[in-house]
């Protein structure tokens, strides 16, 4: 074996060392590509002051390559991951929407209270115990059309008092 031969085992050797140093400090099976990459980065760096420390300077740079890979593929995952917008959406409607239902509520409220007992009754016996016309007047002992004018009465109320225009 000639010098220039044991001049390539020595660097290989203290290569394989560096580049287990690497592999234990990174926990990444790419200490090798870690490594070529720093070394390129000593090689092509052009600073004001030479590198007096090449192992020190290629291993911090490697462990701060493998930090950076690191992060780069925990951003790709999470990237890859689909994101269910639904499952993450707050379907709860908005404090103004909530005050402003209330706020009709009451107005609706209002109005109810304002008119006729009798038509009161009828438009509560139809619209929100969904009894029919014909029903309301058999139990009340009036007749259909006189059922229809009460609920219409009812609902224009509502609706000037809903939309004023």
């Amino acid at each position: 074996m000639d010098g220039k031969d044991k001049g390539r085992a020595a660097f290989d050797l203290h290569w394989r060392a560096l580049a287990q140093k690497v592999s234990r400090a990174t926990y990444r099976g790419d200490a090798e590509d870690l490594l070529h990459s720093a070394f390129v980065r000593l090689r092509s760096a052009r600073t004001a002051q030479p590198v007096t420390n090449t192992d020190g300077f290629l291993m911090r740079t490697a462990i701060n390559l493998g930090i950076d890979r690191h992060r780069e593929e925990r951003r790709k995952a999470l990237d890859a991951e689909p994101i269910d917008w639904d499952a993450i959406r707050d379907t709860a409607p908005l404090q103004d929407e909530v005050l402003a239902a209330r706020q009709k509520l009451a107005l609706i409220d209002a109005v109810l209270s304002g008119l006729g007992g009798r038509t009161r009754t009828i438009f509560l016996m139809h619209r929100l115990d969904g009894i029919k016309h014909r029903d309301i007047a058999a139990r009340l002992g009036i007749s259909q059309g006189t059922v229809e004018k009460h609920i219409a009465r009812a609902v224009l109320a509502l609706a000037r008092a809903v939309d004023p225009s």
